[in-house]
């Protein structure tokens, strides 16, 4: 087992030995494959505002998680707090728990950097960085954190971009600045920076909300693919999507004290054909969002 410094050497040790440790955590509705992340009653404020109130999920390792609900009610908020994203928001706090190989990020000692380092986040808007070649955009992870092997950074990189579908579409300008390519590019180049630092989940909020319906259909091709390798959850707005891509969907509407619930949360094909509250069914069906 890898360890990157979010667990004690004496944690991984007790995982190798007794593996239930890590905790068995179901799919919806289902006890066959384990979760690479687990929330529990998981709330979340902006000051004074609530703005997630009591989620509890698994999310299941080497699948596309699907979160879907109108504006608002909170899918980006659920997402950040996966990862500490959302402790940058101003008087932002969280209760609850999110469990990483049945350890707490939010406990006191572990390093939120690290915990961003397995969780990975890809935004809504494409944004690499501005004064950076391809090549270094990819690399600036690994450079934070510490590897200065020519060679290894190389070769890094080089895997990055293969796993984000780019490596032949810019193999030869690898020193071009990362903001000459296309919109749809430069998300995959976003994607193969967070891939870069061998992250074991990708958080993606609306991956595809900027972009054309041909680099749509790239991305999502993309993320079945990398599912492979990693747990994807994918914050969408398009119901379309969450069909074709996400092997689980969670649907969450906004409650009478003005934060996001859970409402349902099953297999996508489920909760598209067979949902079990009235509010997943309206919503699907276009009657309200």
């Amino acid at each position: 087992m890898r360890n990157t410094g979010i667990l004690p050497t004496e944690q991984d040790a007790a995982r190798e030995r007794h593996p239930a440790a890590a905790g068995q955590a179901p799919e919806p509705d289902s006890q066959a494959q384990r979760a690479a992340l687990r929330v529990e009653n998981l709330s979340a404020w902006y000051g004074r505002k609530l703005a997630v109130a009591d989620v509890s999920l698994d999310i299941a390792a080497n699948s596309v998680t699907a979160l879907i609900g109108p504006s608002g009610c909170g899918k980006s908020t659920l997402i950040r707090t996966f990862n500490r994203m959302h402790e940058f928001a101003p008087h932002a706090r969280v209760e609850g728990r999110v469990l990483l190989e049945g350890v707490n990020v939010y406990d006191p000692g572990i390093d939120p950097a690290r915990v961003r380092q397995r969780i990975g986040m890809v935004f809504q808007k494409p944004n690499p960085f501005p004064t950076l070649s391809i090549a270094e955009n990819v690399a600036a992870g690994l450079r934070f954190l510490g590897v200065r092997s020519r060679a290894e950074i190389g070769d890094r990189v080089e895997t990055a971009l293969k796993l984000a579908a780019l490596w032949d579409e810019v193999r030869n300008d690898l020193k071009k600045p990362g903001i000459a390519l296309s919109g749809g590019q430069q998300q995959r180049l976003c994607i193969a920076r967070a891939i870069a630092v061998e992250p074991e989940i990708i958080l993606m909020d609306e991956p595809c909300s900027a972009l054309d319906p041909v680099a749509t259909l790239k991305i999502e091709d993309l993320m079945r693919g990398l599912a492979e390798r990693y747990t994807i959850v994918i914050v969408t707005h398009n119901m379309q999507q969450a069909a074709r891509v996400s092997d689980a969907t969670a649907f969450m509407l906004m409650g009478e004290d003005g934060a996001g619930h859970l409402i349902e949360y099953r297999p996508t094909q489920e909760l598209f054909t067979r949902p079990q509250d009235r509010r997943t069914e309206d919503y699907i069906t276009g009657r309200f969002g």
